[in-house]
């Protein structure tokens, strides 16, 4: 039972002799029930640590028996009474463990309920408990994860009980940290814990108001500590114990007075003595982090980071230069130096979002620019978390510049004025920050185009396995750093498109002749290339991509193996898809890019015919005039030859394929407008006659043998071509009323017969029809007939089927078929 006197407990307590059982039961039953019988007057941890075994042996026969009895005995109401027994007692680590649990299950339930006695002996006890363990090393070291535990259990108790209960926590920790090393570098974890649960964890399990005055406490009361973790940082010789101050320190400095980092010897401390130590450097690496993310502060402040910045790149120097290749290091290195990196990349990024504009000073200005250098090699080791991170500060560096730079050329446009003085000496700014970047730009457009994200529309992957698939899932986190990518490089060729050009031109040459040849390297050039569009002039658009797409198409002819030649192929139509500007300006070039595009929809290498009907469908959209209306030096309209052609292009094309096929024709035959000389009904019934054709097939079957419509491969012929229908009729338009009226009553007739024969099926099985796999599909055949339906409605309008027609002819003959 817990007293109000402080606890003293012997070392040997925690791990004494294992004592005879008062009971003689030995099954697991039997204890179970022992221990969940209400007997205050003696409680048998040796029947605990029998139950605790059985319930973490994976392979006893009792462990759910065990298991039960365990959360049952941590449900009732006086188990926490025993605690102290069983944390003195217990032989299983386990069961100590148990024993806290039900501890911390009481002060953070039952505390405010609890009499003052009871409240002042749990507390008595667990600190006198803390400071047992903690002042003796062996111990310490022997007890490491129970202290842990232990130490949370504290914290528990403090934020009910400090400070108006406890007033007297903080001066005593301090105190007694003087005493011993080994009791300090605990007690700086107490710190550290009871930081993180007011500051960062308190939102979901404190009122504000309780955060509130924890919150002044601990800003009341920071002078103490601060002088604690001074004297500790220096003089100390212990290297646990500083690591410990540190970790400690870093947690505090989000939210300590700015007195406590700026009127101190504390930067030049972590500079100067613990940066340059690399058993210390991580750990004051994230202090620094800390510090130079700090964001609103005063003018007066911006000196003092100018000094923290050049400081802290002297100290760097010492490590490693900016002209150091990280590549090789960071992943042969140890876990350490990984750590170092990604800390790195954090200050570095966090200092540039925070104070950009403060370094930008003639004083600092080399200073400045060789932090950039350092994050740009930063940038370019291989992990993806760390690149997020300087991606962050990236984006926002482009951005920031790309804003001035139109800023600079609004400026210029509106000097009508001779008297228009300041904007000069504006615009002059901005142009001379624009050439300050430059060299830096440089580094970070070849690492954006090296390390570009996979866009959303690209289909065929490299999987873990090194082969060529199609992908089947979207990675969520990958599209949002491809969107992120994309508008930083857009940024970047904006302020400097030759240096954009050239980078991806030499990247592609190297790809030619094989010097730098990779499916990856490939694919993040072409990525790369499409993500840009439109940020060049059209002039030079027009000169880049010819460039780029007769050297794919090239590497196409001239790559041997079917992987190779998926991965270009898919990265030639993923480029073209993304320069609608550019094929709608060259026809010619827009219909050898269309052929190719019909011929890859006859590879059957994964991946390859999705892709090639996605951008055909993309390309339709964008360009639709082009292909209805007579091009240069042609005989007929493009759409002419390719309704002409239609069954060899789609010989080869799964039906979902040939859906979006049939969805990108009749987005072409949409376009009505005044240079559109083609007759658009004859073209859509040519485009139909297959489906039309394969349909009368099927109605000519049904009207010999009605049962043959619901044979499940006719079934799904029928949903098939209705698919078909409905792509087209989404996209061409109220020109769609001249086919609908080929098949209408034909349509109903197959929507009454599933009806029927589902309603008979039901009727005969029961709810338990709808299940079947023939119902299922005949469901399916009808919701594809309402859709279309629905769609055709959607899209009637004047001349072809005008609202008033369609209410008269196709509405009333709808409403028994589907409404009876």
């Amino acid at each position: 039972r817990f007293h109000t006197q402080h606890t003293t407990i012997n070392t040997s307590a925690c791990h004494p002799p294992r004592t005879p059982s008062n009971t003689t039961m030995t099954s697991i039953e039997a204890a179970a029930q022992a221990l969940l019988t209400p007997n205050p007057a003696d409680f048998d941890v040796n029947l605990l640590d029998q139950v605790v075994t059985a319930a973490y042996n994976p392979v006893d026969p009792n462990r759910a028996v065990a298991n039960k009895a365990l959360m049952a005995l941590q449900e009732s109401p006086d188990v926490w009474t025993k605690a102290d027994a069983i944390l003195e007692r217990a032989q299983n680590p386990q069961s100590r463990f148990f024993g806290l649990q039900v501890l911390d299950d009481a002060i953070r339930i039952r505390w405010k309920v609890l009499p003052p006695e009871q409240r002042e002996g749990i507390k008595n006890y667990v600190v006198g408990k803390v400071i047992q363990i903690s002042s003796d090393e062996a111990l310490m070291k022997q007890e490491r994860v129970f202290i842990s535990k232990l130490n949370l259990t504290l914290v528990q108790i403090l934020k009910q009980e400090w400070p108006h209960n406890w007033p007297s926590f903080i001066p005593d920790l301090v105190g007694s940290s003087k005493t011993s090393e080994v009791l300090c570098e605990n007690n700086m974890q107490i710190l550290k814990l009871l930081s993180e649960e007011v500051f960062d964890f308190s939102r979901d399990q404190m009122v504000t108001e309780k955060v509130k005055k924890l919150k002044e406490s601990l800003n009341s009361e920071f002078a103490a500590i601060y002088h604690l973790c001074e004297f500790i940082l220096e003089h100390s010789q212990r290297p646990s114990l500083l690591k410990v101050t540190l970790q400690t320190l870093q947690r505090f400095l989000t939210w300590i007075p700015l007195g406590f980092i700026f009127q101190t010897q504390l930067i030049d401390i972590l500079l100067n003595k613990f940066f340059p130590e690399p058993i210390f450097r991580n750990d004051t690496l994230e202090c620094l982090t800390e510090v130079g993310s700090l964001t609103d502060l005063e003018p007066e402040y911006d000196p003092l980071f100018r000094t923290l910045f050049a400081g802290f790149l002297t100290k760097l120097g010492a490590v490693f230069s900016p002209e150091t290749e990280l590549i090789g290091p960071f992943e042969n290195g140890s876990e350490d130096d990984q750590i170092f990196i990604q800390r790195l990349a954090l200050f570095l990024s966090g200092f540039f979002k925070a104070h950009l504009k403060v370094l930008e000073t003639p004083d600092t200005q080399q200073s400045l620019i060789t932090g950039l250098y350092y994050l740009v090699r930063v940038s370019e080791v291989d992990d993806v978390e760390i690149f997020r991170i300087c991606l962050e500060a990236w984006h926002m560096l482009a951005f920031d510049l790309y804003q001035t730079e139109n800023e600079f050329k609004m400026r210029l446009g509106s000097q009508s004025s001779v008297l228009n003085l300041g904007g000069n000496v504006n615009s002059n700014a901005a142009a001379s920050r624009k050439y300050m970047y430059g060299p830096v730009l440089t580094g970070v457009r070849k690492v954006m185009i090296a390390k570009m994200a996979k866009p959303e529309e690209v289909l065929i992957v490299e999987d873990e396995n090194g082969d060529i698939v199609r992908e089947t899932t979207k990675d969520t986190d990958v599209i949002a750093q491809y969107k992120t990518m994309r508008e930083t490089l857009v940024y970047l060729t904006h302020l400097n498109s030759d240096d954009t050009e050239s980078i991806m031109l030499a990247k592609l040459t190297a790809q030619v002749d094989g010097t730098e040849w990779s499916w990856n390297n490939l694919n993040t050039l072409c990525w790369a290339i499409g993500s840009i569009s439109g940020a060049m002039t059209e002039d030079e658009e027009k000169r880049f991509l010819v460039t780029v797409i007769k050297d794919l198409l090239g590497l196409c002819e001239y790559k041997r193996g079917k992987d190779n030649k998926a991965v270009v192929a898919s990265n030639i139509m993923y480029v073209v898809g993304q320069y609608p500007r550019f094929l709608k300006a060259h026809w010619k070039f827009l219909k050898t890019v269309v052929n190719k595009l019909f011929e890859f929809m006859h590879e059957v290498h994964p991946g390859v015919q999705d892709m090639a009907c996605d951008t055909f469908l993309k390309i339709a959209t964008k360009c639709k005039r082009k292909f209805v209306t007579l091009q240069t030096d042609e005989r007929v309209p493009f759409i002419v030859e390719l309704v002409d052609s239609l069954p060899t292009i789609i010989s080869d094309l799964e039906p979902h394929q040939i859906q979006a096929f049939y969805e990108a024709c009749g987005c072409m035959l949409s376009d009505k407008g005044p240079a559109v000389t083609v007759d658009r009904g004859d073209l859509m019934k040519k485009l139909m006659e297959l489906p039309n054709r394969q349909w009368k097939l099927i109605m000519d079957k049904a009207n010999s043998n009605v049962e043959s419509l619901v044979e499940p491969n006719t079934i799904k012929e029928i949903i098939k071509i209705l698919k078909t229908n409905n792509k087209i009729c989404g996209t061409i338009g109220s020109i769609y009323a001249t086919q609908l009226q080929t098949f209408f009553m034909d349509l109903l007739n197959v929507y009454k017969v599933y009806s029927e024969r589902i309603s008979t099926t039901i009727a005969q099985q029961g709810a338990v029809a709808t299940q079947l796999s023939l119902v299922r599909t005949m469901r399916s055949a009808k919701k594809e007939v309402l859709r279309l339906l629905i769609v055709f409605i959607e899209k009637s309008g004047p001349p072809e089927s005008d609202p008033q027609a369609v209410a008269e002819g196709f509405i009333p003959p709808v409403l028994d078929p589907i409404l009876g």
